[in-house]
This record gives C-alpha cells, sequence and structure tokens, in this order.
C-alpha cells in the first residue's frame, strides 16, 4: 500500500520542463500527495498531449492536460513568465542544466532529475543562482529512500561487518524491455544526442556507491559500445574507484550495461567480520556473519517500487517547508 502523508500547500504553483515517463510519475505522485490546489503548468518542447501509466504504457485516447488539469506551453520562457513557485526538470539529460538555471533565474526551487548535468561546466554558476535567491534545490536520486538500500547503509554505518574491505555493485538491465511502447533506438537513453549511455542513465549506483562509502581518490574505468544493439552510445561499462572509508583503502567496483535480460541489480560489501548482499529483484538482504556463521536475511516483499519516488518528493517537500 503506498503512503502518502499528504502536506499541507508548500507552493501554488508548478512547472514540469517535460513530461515523458518519470515527468508524468512525478506529477501523478504531486497530484496525489497536494491534490488539486496545487496549479500545474508544463514546458513540452513537441507538445505532445499522451498520458502514460505507472508501467509506461500509453492510455488509449487519454489527454494529459484534461486528465491532470495541466497548463501547457510550447515554451520555456512563457511558462516561466507564468510565475511558477517550483520547477520540475525532468526533460532529456542535455537539457537539465539550461533549464533548471533559466527556472532558478526567475525564482524557482528546483528539483532536477538525475543527471544534474553532462558535464561541470555551469555547475557552479547554477549553485551560485540558487543561494543568492535563497532557494532549494533537489537531484533526484530515488534509490536512496528504498528500504533495502536505507538497510544496506544501516549495517555498513552499525559496524557488524567488521573492516570494509571491498565493495561491487551491478546494474545490468536490457534495454529495449524500457519502454515496450517505443522503439528503443529513438529512446534518449540509447542516442548520445539526448544525453545517454550507462553513465548517464544507470547512474544510481555511481551515486549510491558514493552515499554509503564516501568520495574517490582515483577512478579508472573501461566500456564503451561493445554489444549489437543499435545505439551510439556506451552499453557496457566496468568502474574501479579508489576509496578510502575510515581511513583504509578501499576498491569500489561498478558496473553498468544495458545488455542483461533478465536484469540484475545487485550490491555487495565485503568485511572483515561479514559480508551482505542486497538484490533488488528479489527484494532481499542478505547479511552473513563470519564469526557466528550465520545467515539473516530481510525481505522487503510489501514495498511498492512507487514509494521510493513518494518519500523523496516528500522530502524535497519538507527542505521547501524548511
Amino acid at each position: 500500500m503506498i503512503e502518502s502523508n499528504q502536506k499541507d500547500l508548500p507552493f501554488r504553483r508548478a512547472l514540469f520542463c517535460g513530461l515523458g515517463s518519470i515527468g508524468q510519475r512525478h506529477l501523478r505522485n504531486l497530484r496525489f500527495l497536494l491534490g488539486e490546489d496545487v496549479e500545474i503548468i508544463a514546458y513540452r518542447a513537441r507538445g505532445l498531449d499522451y498520458v502514460l501509466d505507472d508501467q509506461g504504457g500509453i492510455i488509449p485516447g487519454a489527454s494529459l492536460a484534461e486528465k491532470y488539469n495541466v497548463k501547457l506551453f510550447r515554451s520555456l520562457d512563457e511558462a516561466l513568465n507564468d510565475k511558477p513557485d517550483v520547477a520540475f526538470i525532468t526533460n532529456p539529460n542535455p537539457f537539465h542544466l539550461p533549464a533548471a538555471r533559466a527556472a532558478a533565474d526567475a525564482g524557482c526551487h528546483l528539483f532536477i532529475e538525475k543527471p544534474l548535468a553532462e558535464t561541470v561546466e555551469g555547475i557552479d554558476e547554477l549553485i551560485e543562482a540558487v543561494a543568492r535567491k535563497k532557494l532549494t534545490a533537489f537531484v533526484a536520486y530515488q534509490f536512496r529512500f528504498h528500504p533495502g538500500m536505507k538497510k544496506v547503509k544501516e549495517i555498513i554505518d552499525s559496524g557488524r561487518l567488521g573492516r570494509v574491505i571491498a565493495a561491487h555493485i551491478v546494474n545490468g538491465e536490457y534495454i529495449p524491455d524500457w519502454h515496450p511502447y517505443e522503439d528503443y533506438r529513438e529512446t534518449h537513453p540509447a542516442r548520445r544526442d539526448l544525453g545517454g549511455g550507462c553513465l548517464n542513465i544507470q547512474t544510481h549506483e555511481l551515486d549510491l556507491g558514493l552515499w554509503l562509502l564516501g568520495m574517490p581518490r582515483r577512478v579508472y574505468a573501461v566500456g564503451g559500445q561493445l554489444s549489437r544493439l543499435e545505439t551510439d552510445v556506451e552499453d557496457s561499462v566496468s568502474i574501479l574507484l579508489d576509496c578510502e572509508f575510515e581511513g583504509r583503502p578501499l576498491p569500489l567496483h561498478i558496473h553498468l550495461d544495458y545488455l542483461q535480460r533478465p536484469p540484475q541489480r545487485v550490491c555487495e560489501i565485503v568485511g572483515d567480520a561479514g559480508r551482505l548482499r542486497y538484490d533488488y529483484y528479489a527484494n532481499e538482504v542478505v547479511v552473513y556473519d563470519t564469526e557466528a556463521r550465520t545467515t539473516e536475511i530481510t525481505t522487503f516483499h510489501q514495498f511498492q517500487r512507487n514509494q521510493m519516488f513518494i518519500d523523496e518528493l516528500n522530502h524535497f517537500l519538507d527542505c521547501i517547508a524548511g
């Protein structure tokens, strides 16, 4: 059962820059949390009006503007002239930073889908604009709100694994399965001009690794367009991060690919007193205690995927409210 923790209205008008699958998910969740009192406007460069369901399928005959009471604009400047209080930056990756900067200059709080940008150029200027206007800015990494990952962090921070000596994180998915209603070759994950590629699209694993274990001192990576998929982006990459955890060296290996069917999403942490394995698709965290030779399994079978998006949005609303 999805929990709402419905909020008092923290703003009156929200702008969505892009309403593809992730934008419509955040729109549904915003309506779920705040109801019809908040006004929704949207900038859609192509003026599309289709409605997606929770699984990413198009609902035949449904109109986005009518279903969610959305006022549509074909120009970002026109949308910002309508004086939104908050902007959800959910357009293709290359356009995140320009849209966020324009919205910040217009005085909007920012909810920015990952990745924040494709390069570091322009990020300092965005940070300065947010600070100058005293705005809230949030980059959306919803897996930090998954109970499985929160359990992993709790175990690491508790010291139950002893000295952590290695970590391995994998995300392998078959890209043609992602959006069955459209040709994968035309989707933004498969196209360099739309900010695709494993490193941009599957960046959650990088965020989780740094959240769990800290920033690296050095980074090494090998990858590229290695499969027979018809893309012009890297479809497989392996990354070795030389981290320092609690004053000691720690190798963190992250592998990302567009190829695995069935998909695999796991996180393994090895310590001198135990090890753990988190499996997203099995919905479980398994902890092995080396000295006691016991295994503890925590499952999350009742957890619904959309709850982490709800929790993420609740956190953003709390940040705005102060």
